[in-house]
């Protein structure tokens, strides 16, 4: 992570990431990240155009690096979701602006509401567009934006009508993502033990017992630490 100006009393409770980190976290390229919250500019037919971001981040900009909360990566993770399954950056933005308006939160996809209400926000947001309308799939992408919706809330927590934490390890309590905890870094739920952490020890260890000991810790909870780890690695 980049070292800031600001104090870390001010992230606590808001989880602190790079491009980096969160695209480690979310297993996508950073650059993706950068052009979506820091907006890009392209040539076309000698004419240049620029795209604005999808959104600002919550934290300003460090000797022009963005950095990112907890929320704005859960943002992030459905805006990479919904790109996955097929869904145009177009017609996201599009929803992202409308589901702003309906649920009255700068980081609407990250709240309750759009859990229960997120298809209709995103057909409703459609009507917006009446040009580019029949351009879509509107069946297809119905079943898509509401399976999306359905798997990407499975291993998120809300609180307070807003996501609170995110189980990012096949969705098991043993490993969390939790902005009021280690700068919202994944770590072992109970112990507080950074997953990278234990998964180190047990590489140097050459033992997940060893390494279970050594930060008491059950063996389960460090098996899945150097699982999940080593799947981001792989990422």
């Amino acid at each position: 992570m980049t070292a800031t100006t600001q104090s870390a009393q001010e992230f606590l409770g808001l989880g602190f990431y790079t491009a980096a980190d969160a695209a480690r976290l979310l297993r996508m390229p950073a650059l993706n990240i950068r052009r979506w919250l820091g907006g890009y500019a392209y040539v076309r037919d000698g004419e240049r155009r620029e795209i604005a971001p999808l959104w600002q981040p919550e934290l300003p900009r460090f000797n022009g690096t963005i950095e990112l909360t907890f929320r704005d990566l859960i943002e992030l993770r459905f805006v990479h979701a919904f790109v996955g399954a097929g869904v145009g950056l177009k017609a996201i933005r599009n929803c992202l602006d409308y589901a702003r308006q309906v649920v009255e939160n700068d980081r609407p996809f990250s709240t309750s509401k759009f859990r229960t209400d997120g298809r209709t926000i995103f057909l409703e947001s459609l009507q917006l567009l009446p040009e580019e309308a029949h351009l879509l799939d509107l069946k297809r992408h119905q079943y898509v934006f509401k399976r999306v919706i359905e798997q990407s809330f499975k291993d998120l927590d809300i609180e307070d009508s807003e996501v609170a934490r995110w189980r990012p390890f096949k969705g098991r309590d043993s490993i969390v993502v939790d902005p009021a905890r280690s700068f919202g870094q994944p770590i072992a739920a109970a112990s507080g033990v950074p997953t990278q952490v234990l998964s180190e020890s047990a590489i140097a260890e050459g033992s997940l017992e060893r390494a279970a000991a050594l930060f008491e810790v059950p063996l389960a909870v460090v098996r899945d630490a150097v699982k999940f780890e080593g799947e981001l690695r792989a990422s």
